[in-house]
């Protein structure tokens, strides 16, 4: 089995294998992005954006499975990647990916990061949330996720990023990536604006 850890999704983290019944890392040296992209698609995550080396999403536990790994992009699986399983390194070479389908937010232009316009990071790229979906659960989620306490009200901006996102929170979700998303269509943006939200904490 495979995971990422320590991320804020489930597609961004430190990469975690399942061997013989216990968990363990992978290290950093030679991993590179054919390496994370057979990752990211093995977890149904997109392809890899950026890759991670150092332990960035802290360090893991267990053992140290693979090192030197060697995937060509086209793998399936990482275990079917060339590796050694003999290693010279300790937990601080843990390696880590962020994968496309990954999202994260961010308040903008405001006091601080607990008011602004939200942004979300996604695919690669800063996109604007429409306003047309837009009701009370999703700010609480948002302003959850961030650390920012409640929402305290609703704001408008433009549309200046290339991409747009629309959610639909019944809920309350651990993140809006756990809610119902789109991504650029049109339909649900058609004449929205851009989204923010003041939340009533301060930035931790």
């Amino acid at each position: 089995a495979l995971r990422l850890a320590g991320g804020r999704s489930r597609c961004e983290g430190r990469v975690e294998m399942e061997q013989g019944g216990s968990w363990g890392t992978v290290c950093d040296d030679a991993w590179d992005m054919a390496d994370a992209d057979v990752v990211c698609r093995q977890l149904g995550c997109g392809r890899a954006v950026r890759v991670h080396a150092g332990a960035a999403f802290g360090r893991g536990g267990g053992p140290i499975l693979r090192d030197e790994v060697g995937c060509q992009g086209h793998e399936e699986h990482l275990w079917e990647c060339p590796a050694m399983t003999e290693h010279d390194c300790s937990h601080k070479e843990d390696a880590g990916v962020v994968c496309s389908e990954h999202q994260e937010w961010r308040l903008s232009g405001g006091r601080d990061g607990c008011a602004g316009r939200v942004e979300v990071f996604f695919r690669g790229t800063w996109s604007t949330v429409c306003d047309s979906t837009w009701y009370d659960t999703k700010g609480r989620v948002l302003c959850h996720t961030l650390g920012c306490g409640e929402p305290l009200r609703k704001l408008f901006f433009h549309h200046t990023l290339p991409g747009r996102m629309v959610y639909e929170c019944e809920s309350l979700q651990p993140s809006l990536a756990h809610c119902r998303w789109a991504y650029n269509k049109s339909a649900p943006c058609h004449q929205s604006r851009a989204v923010g939200v003041v939340c009533n904490g301060t930035e931790p």
